[in-house]
């Protein structure tokens, strides 16, 4: 971009958005953010989501601030442990002296991620037009949500006065080809369980799930206040930037395939996209040095685990111990899994092969994705008594009011090319 006197104009003020927007206007550039909906954060419904601290080996928030973001503008909550629940219904706890992870929450609230980005950037000058709809080719950087399904996630927000917690189950019966958490933060919980294989009623698995974590956090109380979900979408794309385009976040494909992680992600492309503007960095070559790995990393992980069920799940599981009793950090395990060494250099051949499809975005870029797969045989069971009885509470919840928040659509009737301007 020559002409240092043009705006920057931006498709999307989410996560990916936002950081390429505080970028660019520190470095002296004029930023106009468009956006369809009413407010950043908007698509999301206080929902709590996770910014992983294992895929890089350095701590995302202190890269946050050598980039100049500062992470207190918004509430987060570290963890260095949480409950691992194996698919027999052993609980191990993994453990790390480093933040392991911190918990944020996505929404429209004042202390939420979204907002806090959303501060940032208006301090710095950015102007944004929310209710906005602006075509892709009048944009610089597409920073735009999922348009396809590869997953969906489907959960309860709920009140109780059980302490801060994170659980992590990994089974495949309640949360099919993927896994189930339970996450409190101050005083809200959230149970969720996360599909990755197409079912016709998500309903069931979560109250079934809300069912697991009863049994075995027999403390936990829960008085529901709403339902949640989503949907990820996760591909490989063959370049990033495109006719002076950017493509950022999920509009880029870049969300973890093995657990759906997206944000560091998200906020890592906007501003190196930012960085590309400013000439001080090249957006292609820093994406497929820096996250393209990763990427690739987790796709082979995601071929692996699709190709598995409980007893694998059991083995990973108790490797996973294992491993932290002699190295002494949990973590040490989850950053060997992003390791793109000789054996998923091998794997991806195959998992590119047989697991993405091909496909050609409307500016002719071509992709691989992840399709939605078939439920299998062994997701059709009967649900449990207790299972059906907290299905039959939320109907009567609902009733009275409760609400059920699922951004399952792209908004492809209001933005043109079928993307959405948030992430």
């Amino acid at each position: 971009m020559s002409n240092d006197s043009k705006p920057i104009v931006i498709m999307g003020a989410g996560l990916s958005g936002l950081a390429a927007s505080i970028i660019l206007a520190k470095g002296g550039r004029k930023v106009i953010i468009h956006d369809i909906r009413s407010d950043s954060g908007a698509r999301f419904d206080g929902d709590f989501q996770g910014l992983e601290n294992w895929t890089t080996g350095t701590d995302f928030f202190d890269e946050l601030r050598e980039w100049g973001i500062e992470p207190n503008e918004f509430k987060s909550t570290e963890f260095h442990e949480m409950d691992l629940a194996h698919p027999d219904d052993e609980i191990t706890k993994p453990w790390s002296p480093r933040v392991a992870f911190r918990v944020v929450e996505r929404g429209s609230d004042k202390h939420t991620i979204d907002q806090g980005l959303k501060r940032l950037a208006i301090k710095e000058g950015v102007e944004i037009r929310y209710k906005s709809k602006i075509k892709p080719e009048e944009c610089d950087i597409i920073a735009a949500g999922p348009k396809d399904t590869s997953a969906v996630a489907y959960g309860e927000i709920f009140k109780t006065s059980f302490p801060n917690h994170v659980t992590f189950q990994l089974n495949d019966k309640l949360a099919p080809g993927a896994y189930s958490y339970l996450i409190v933060i101050d005083g809200i919980g959230l149970i969720c369980t996360c599909l990755w294989r197409k079912q016709s009623n998500s309903s069931r698995y979560l109250n079934e799930t809300i069912n697991w974590y009863e049994k075995n956090y027999p403390e936990l109380d829960r008085t529901p206040i709403k339902r949640v979900g989503g949907k990820g979408d996760f591909a490989i794309h063959s370049s990033y930037k495109s006719e002076n385009k950017y493509y950022v976040g999920e509009a880029g494909g870049l969300q973890d395939f093995m657990w759906g992680f997206g944000m560091r992600y998200a906020i890592t492309s906007g501003i190196l996209a930012a960085k590309d503007i400013l000439g001080e960095s090249d957006y292609e070559s820093e994406i497929k040095s820096r996250l393209l790995p990763k990427l690739k990393t987790s796709v082979v992980n995601r071929f692996l685990i699709n190709r598995v069920g409980d007893r694998a799940y059991k083995k990973v599981a108790k490797y996973w111990m294992k491993h932290q009793k002699k190295h002494g950090d949990g973590l040490v395990f989850m950053e060997m899994l992003y390791n793109w060494g000789i054996f998923r250099r091998f794997i991806y051949f195959f998992a590119n092969l047989g697991m993405l499809k091909k496909g050609v975005t409307k500016d002719g870029r071509s992709i691989r994705r992840m399709p939605f797969r078939k439920a299998l045989k062994r997701d059709v069971w009967e649900p449990s008594e207790r299972a059906i009885e907290i299905g039959q509470e939320w109907k009567e919840i609902r009733k009275d009011g409760g609400k059920i928040s699922f951004s399952n659509d792209s908004d492809s009737n209001s933005i043109p090319n079928s993307l959405e301007a948030s992430d």
